[in-house]
């Protein structure tokens, strides 16, 4: 009994607790404890990916197998980069496999890192001439629209749900000018209602729409993913 008790006080001590420093808010030492403590991030840091999301696009495309040998991808919204390595790996880019290869294209309102097999660009994807710059860069089409862009937080639930929606349609509205035939787009939203027009777009436009919460998608987190596949065609 006493052994049992034991075992048990030490796997309870194996939690990282954060102290809270002076000037440091209670939810950032939360945040923080939470960060040390979570499998995906200590598993990122092992496996050298940029932070946890790399296995979100690794668990969808695992699902559902977008990202493949000689595809063209666009990353908005890329940084950190996991997404960007993720990709990298899986379409060959660095050409290291027999086979096809194929390209990344990460763009990001703020600067990224270099990523060995990929083309990372500052830019915000909302200005005016976005979307020519990014298609001026990428030098035809894609295979595949991958989009993780979030708006800053405004601290208002409702607020940060229509933003993200926003980011999401704009996205959308890029991946239907640039995808060849048959591509795919994945995008980040958050439950909230207001995501039903977009819905409707995409199943207008591809022939399968998923919505995903994957396994490395926090429990608490409001966050999905929307995957389309198939895409029918540039519209007149």
């Amino acid at each position: 009994m006493t052994e049992k008790n034991t075992s048990g006080r030490g796997q309870r001590d194996l939690r990282v607790r954060v102290k809270t420093a002076k000037g440091r808010k209670l939810s950032s030492t939360l945040w923080l404890e939470r960060q040390l403590n979570d499998p995906y991030v200590v598993r990122a840091k092992k496996e050298g990916y940029r932070g946890r999301a790399a296995y979100k696009i690794s668990e969808l495309d695992d699902k559902f197998g977008f990202l493949k040998p000689g595809a063209r991808v666009v990353d908005l919204g890329c940084a950190p980069g996991g997404w960007c390595q993720v990709a990298v790996a899986r379409v060959n880019a660095l050409g290291e496999r027999s086979g096809k290869q194929g390209t990344v294209l990460g763009v990001d309102l703020q600067e990224v890192e270099p990523i060995s097999g990929a083309e990372i660009h500052q830019l915000d994807f909302l200005s005016d001439d976005a979307d020519a710059k990014v298609k001026e860069w990428l030098g035809g089409s894609a295979d595949v629209v991958m989009s993780d862009m979030a708006a800053a937080s405004s601290g208002h639930k409702g607020t940060d749900h229509l933003r993200i929606i926003a980011l999401c349609e704009a996205a959308a509205e890029f991946a239907f000018d640039v995808l060849e035939e048959g591509g795919t787009f994945v995008a980040k939203v958050l439950a909230g209602g207001a995501e039903n027009e977009l819905q409707l777009i995409l199943k207008k436009n591809f022939t399968k729409v998923a919505n995903v919460k994957p396994p490395a998608s926090r429990s608490d987190s409001s966050e999905k993913f929307v995957v389309a596949m198939g895409f029918r065609g540039r519209r007149a």
